[in-house]
């Protein structure tokens, strides 16, 4: 079982509240976030409710304040808790929109895309088997995207809308 506790202000001050599964909507409960501690599982927060905006993935450990993890602001309006895979994991991109042009399968993590895939962008992909995290940039910095399973056939399928990844990595307890 997993436990994210959420604080309004820094350093674990301030109002808080205590999540032990997903939530939707957290806009009731706080009005901001600036520190947060996971003590059980691992979680993906999210800057709006239902699950959109921007993304951050957190794991055990204490986050005083919002750009522990890498947060844009002190917004934080739903988390959900995620199972990472211990087997395999393995992913499918491609450098245009519908699984089509060049492509790639990668089973680990690619710290830059430029320099593994020969592609400047991924514009869609495959997850064949575990959780992935797409960030912007190289060397996993900047927004996040969490893809489950499934087919994205263009980038908003994942929440981004200029299809810019940098770097990705399978979602494992290691992190």
């Amino acid at each position: 079982m997993g436990k994210i506790v959420f604080y309004e202000d820094r350093n674990f001050q301030g109002r808080s509240h205590e999540c032990n599964n997903d939530a939707p909507d957290l806009q009731s409960h706080l009005g901001r976030c600036n520190s947060i501690q996971v003590e059980n599982g691992w979680w993906m927060i999210y800057e709006y409710p239902n699950y959109k905006g921007y993304q951050y993935y957190l794991n055990r450990g204490d986050y005083p304040d919002y750009q522990r993890w890498m947060g844009y602001n002190d917004c934080v309006r739903s988390c959900r808790m995620i199972q990472p895979h211990k087997v395999n994991q393995k992913i499918k991109v491609f450098e245009k929109e519908d699984l089509k042009g060049q492509t790639k399968e990668f089973t680990d993590e690619c710290p830059n895309i430029r320099e593994d895939f020969h592609s400047h962008d991924i514009h869609s992909c495959h997850v064949l088997e575990g959780q992935w995290l797409f960030y912007e940039e190289p060397n996993y910095r900047g927004r996040q995207y969490y893809l489950k399973p499934g087919e994205y056939k263009k980038s908003t399928d994942w929440g981004s809308t200029n299809a810019k990844v940098g770097s990705f990595r399978p979602i494992k307890d290691a992190y």
